[in-house]
């Protein structure tokens, strides 16, 4: 059993749409009971670093999570803010994160006028390829150079090089896929990706 953790932020129904199609068992979870009977546990996430903190520091979910994520090895996968929620803090606010993958999120440059001509402007909107850097069973199948669904104006990084999966480019090098033991974030919108996206998704529920 899936569970989709629902505290008020991200498109829960598009995971369950995609979850649906692949016959793959799942449920909304707004409360800790709900948490506890899964297998594995998807966080979304859309918007701002401290909200997303606020409300699931608000959710009356957060010590169950700490404690299966950490305690108990329930793998999970962050998805967007969802992702950058697993840092220690982000440039975007004043918040702590949840701590599980040490880095920090940053903003991407300002690149809309310099001296190298380039014209990158925020949020990170659309489709990127995406580079996969270790070998990883969620990875495994994924072309080098997949492209992925992105919609952000921050970018986690790793404190650790061995925490990326996968990278991609938007003025600078980023960690797109991050891991650190059962903790998967994905930055992309995998729910948005077509079949890569997918394909992720069902590696994430099946492996």
């Amino acid at each position: 059993m899936i569970a989709i953790v629902d505290y008020g932020l991200g498109n829960i129904k598009a995971f369950a749409n995609v979850f649906k199609r692949l016959n793959i068992a799942y449920c909304f979870a707004d409360s800790p009971v709900q948490l506890v009977e899964a297998d594995k546990i998807v966080l979304p996430g859309v918007g701002a670093f401290d909200y997303a903190m606020s409300l699931l520091n608000n959710s009356g979910m957060r010590e169950t999570l700490d404690s299966l994520v950490l305690d108990r090895g329930v793998p999970v996968l962050g998805i967007c803010v969802g992702m950058q929620i697993l840092a220690d803090s982000s440039e975007e606010g004043c918040s702590n994160g949840l701590g599980w993958i040490s880095g920090r999120i940053k903003k991407f440059p300002d690149l809309t006028n310099n001296e190298n001509h380039l014209q990158l402007p925020l949020p990170h909107m659309g489709w990127n390829n995406i580079v996969i850097e270790k070998e990883d069973s969620l990875v495994d199948g994924l072309g080098s150079h997949s492209r992925f669904y992105f919609l952000h104006s921050y970018y986690f990084d790793c404190a650790e090089v061995e925490n990326t999966l996968a990278s991609a480019e938007y003025g600078v090098k980023f960690s797109c896929i991050v891991k650190k033991n059962n903790i998967y974030g994905i930055q992309c919108h995998p729910e948005k990706s077509h079949a890569n996206g997918i394909a992720f998704l069902e590696k994430f529920a099946l492996t």
